[in-house]
């Protein structure tokens, strides 16, 4: 009778040795040999009527190491349900050798596996501190986004000459060397840019210039620091590089283009705020910070999600079966590695796995779900989205929008992304109502250092 063993090797990892008799896989052999046998096609023998000895002879080597393994694979997972072994992955074999087995002389066997055990572990959650982020709104805030959406929603002309700082010049950046010649292979790259991004001292070279001119530049003359990075990450250069801001080039200007501001009338209202009453200046305003206020609101949020994360990351302790974890990576992808790349691999991957311990913990402790119904208003959150926030006009309930909803529940990468994505969020929700939270107002500059500096 076959029977599995168990003796930890180290820790978190295990030894399992099934032990195979000779009554546990004989018969079995012998009646899938006689089965092979009755559909076998060998030439010359009709079909069922080919010789027992000529079929073990041919096939009966692979069908007994077939049932051999087969068994252990059996007893190996009855184990694992019976004894409820909570693991990582999948058991690896240790030193298997299917050579050992020989039908000719059958006798018992025995497989052994490693098997790495999840840890258990705590969570306290009630004493992760977090700061909410209070971001200040300001007079200048709203008033930079006001002119914003006058510009947004102004009109453009194309006057014949560069005559203002508010001119948008479409342009084409040529790269040339010190002596002004083309460089074979250099930079030849489009652009849009207003005037007033050149720094002051270099705008006099724009204006008064017209469509098709052409004006040297020399990009750390030409753009100040905080325009001269967004011009070097257009032209798909590394600000840190060496000299990069030494580049010279040959600007062309291809339209010379200017926007009216839209006026403070109704329909600029209208454009700007469709969802909203807005009818005057003052409510305008009004409306306007009240998106900002929102905006970074849901930015402050995201940012105590971040702050529990690394929190729960960086201070729990959790054991791993580092040894098993590092040969399931060789041996359990789609292509082999080496234990160099296992090593190289390892703490990003043992990051990942600890925050799948701790997450999966957290959902399950908390009850959380993820119904369908939440999938489908996923997806239809989504659609709203995409259109830009015009569905909630035209009504909830039209056939089409379900039948987008009923696609996308169809398909399976989708409703994965969702899952994963929905779990999240209600798992972080749940948690911002258990940390311990304290409020911190905080400019946006500041406030935009953060997210840039800590974020998941």
């Amino acid at each position: 009778m076959a029977t599995v063993t168990r003796e930890n090797i180290a820790n978190l990892t295990d030894k399992l040795t099934v032990n195979l008799t000779k009554e546990d896989y004989y018969n079995s052999f012998e009646q899938n040999l006689k089965k092979y046998a009755k559909t076998a096609n060998i030439p010359g023998f009709r079909k069922g009527m080919v010789p027992a000895g000529l079929v073990k002879k041919m096939h009966g080597a692979s069908v007994f190491q077939e049932e051999v393994l087969r068994m252990v694979e059996t007893k190996l997972n009855e184990y694992l349900n019976n004894e409820k072994l909570d693991i990582f992955a999948q058991p690896l074999p240790l030193d298997m050798n299917a050579g050992q087995l020989d039908m000719n002389n059958p006798s018992d066997y025995s497989f052994s596996f490693e098997v790495g055990l999840k840890p258990t572990f705590s969570i306290d959650t009630t004493k992760i501190p977090v700061t909410k982020y209070n971001v200040q709104v300001t007079d200048e805030m709203v008033q930079s986004e006001v002119e914003r959406l006058q510009t947004r929603y102004g009109t453009m002309s194309e006057p014949e000459t560069v005559d203002s700082e508010e001119n948008v010049l479409n342009v084409t950046f040529t790269e040339i060397d010190a002596e002004g010649n083309v460089l074979e292979g250099g930079i030849n790259k489009a652009n849009s840019l207003l005037v007033k991004y050149f720094a002051p001292a270099y705008r006099a070279n724009l204006l008064g210039k017209k469509k098709d001119d052409v004006v040297d530049l020399h990009l750390a003359t030409a753009f100040e620091d905080k325009e001269l990075e967004v011009v070097l990450e257009d032209l798909g250069l590394e600000k840190n590089t060496p000299g990069v801001a030494d580049k010279n080039f040959k600007l062309t200007i291809t339209k010379i283009g200017l926007v009216t501001k839209a006026a403070m009338d109704e329909a600029f209202f209208k454009a700007a705020f469709p969802s909203k009453e807005v009818n005057s200046e003052a409510e305008l305003k009004t409306a306007v910070k009240e998106d900002i206020e929102a905006h970074f609101a849901a930015q402050s949020r995201n940012q105590i999600h971040d702050q529990i994360y690394h929190h729960l990351l960086d201070h729990t302790t959790i054991a791993l079966p580092e040894n098993f974890l590092k040969r399931w990576i060789q041996t359990g992808g789609e292509k082999p590695k080496t234990a160099a790349e296992a090593e190289t691999e390892f703490p990003s991957f043992s990051n990942s796995l600890k925050w799948t311990l701790i997450s999966t913990q957290l959902a399950d402790e908390n009850k959380i779900e993820v119904l369908p119904e939440d999938i489908r208003g996923f997806a239809k959150t989504q659609l709203f989205q995409y259109m830009g926030g015009q569905l909630g006009m035209m009504g909830d309930n039209q056939q089409w929008i379900e039948d987008y909803a009923d696609r996308m529940m169809k398909d399976k990468k989708f409703v994965e992304d969702s899952y994963h994505r929905i779990s999240a969020e209600k798992l972080f929700t749940l948690l911002e109502n258990q940390v311990k939270t304290k409020d911190e107002s905080i400019s946006a500059e500041d406030f935009a250092a953060k997210l840039h500096n800590h974020h998941h």
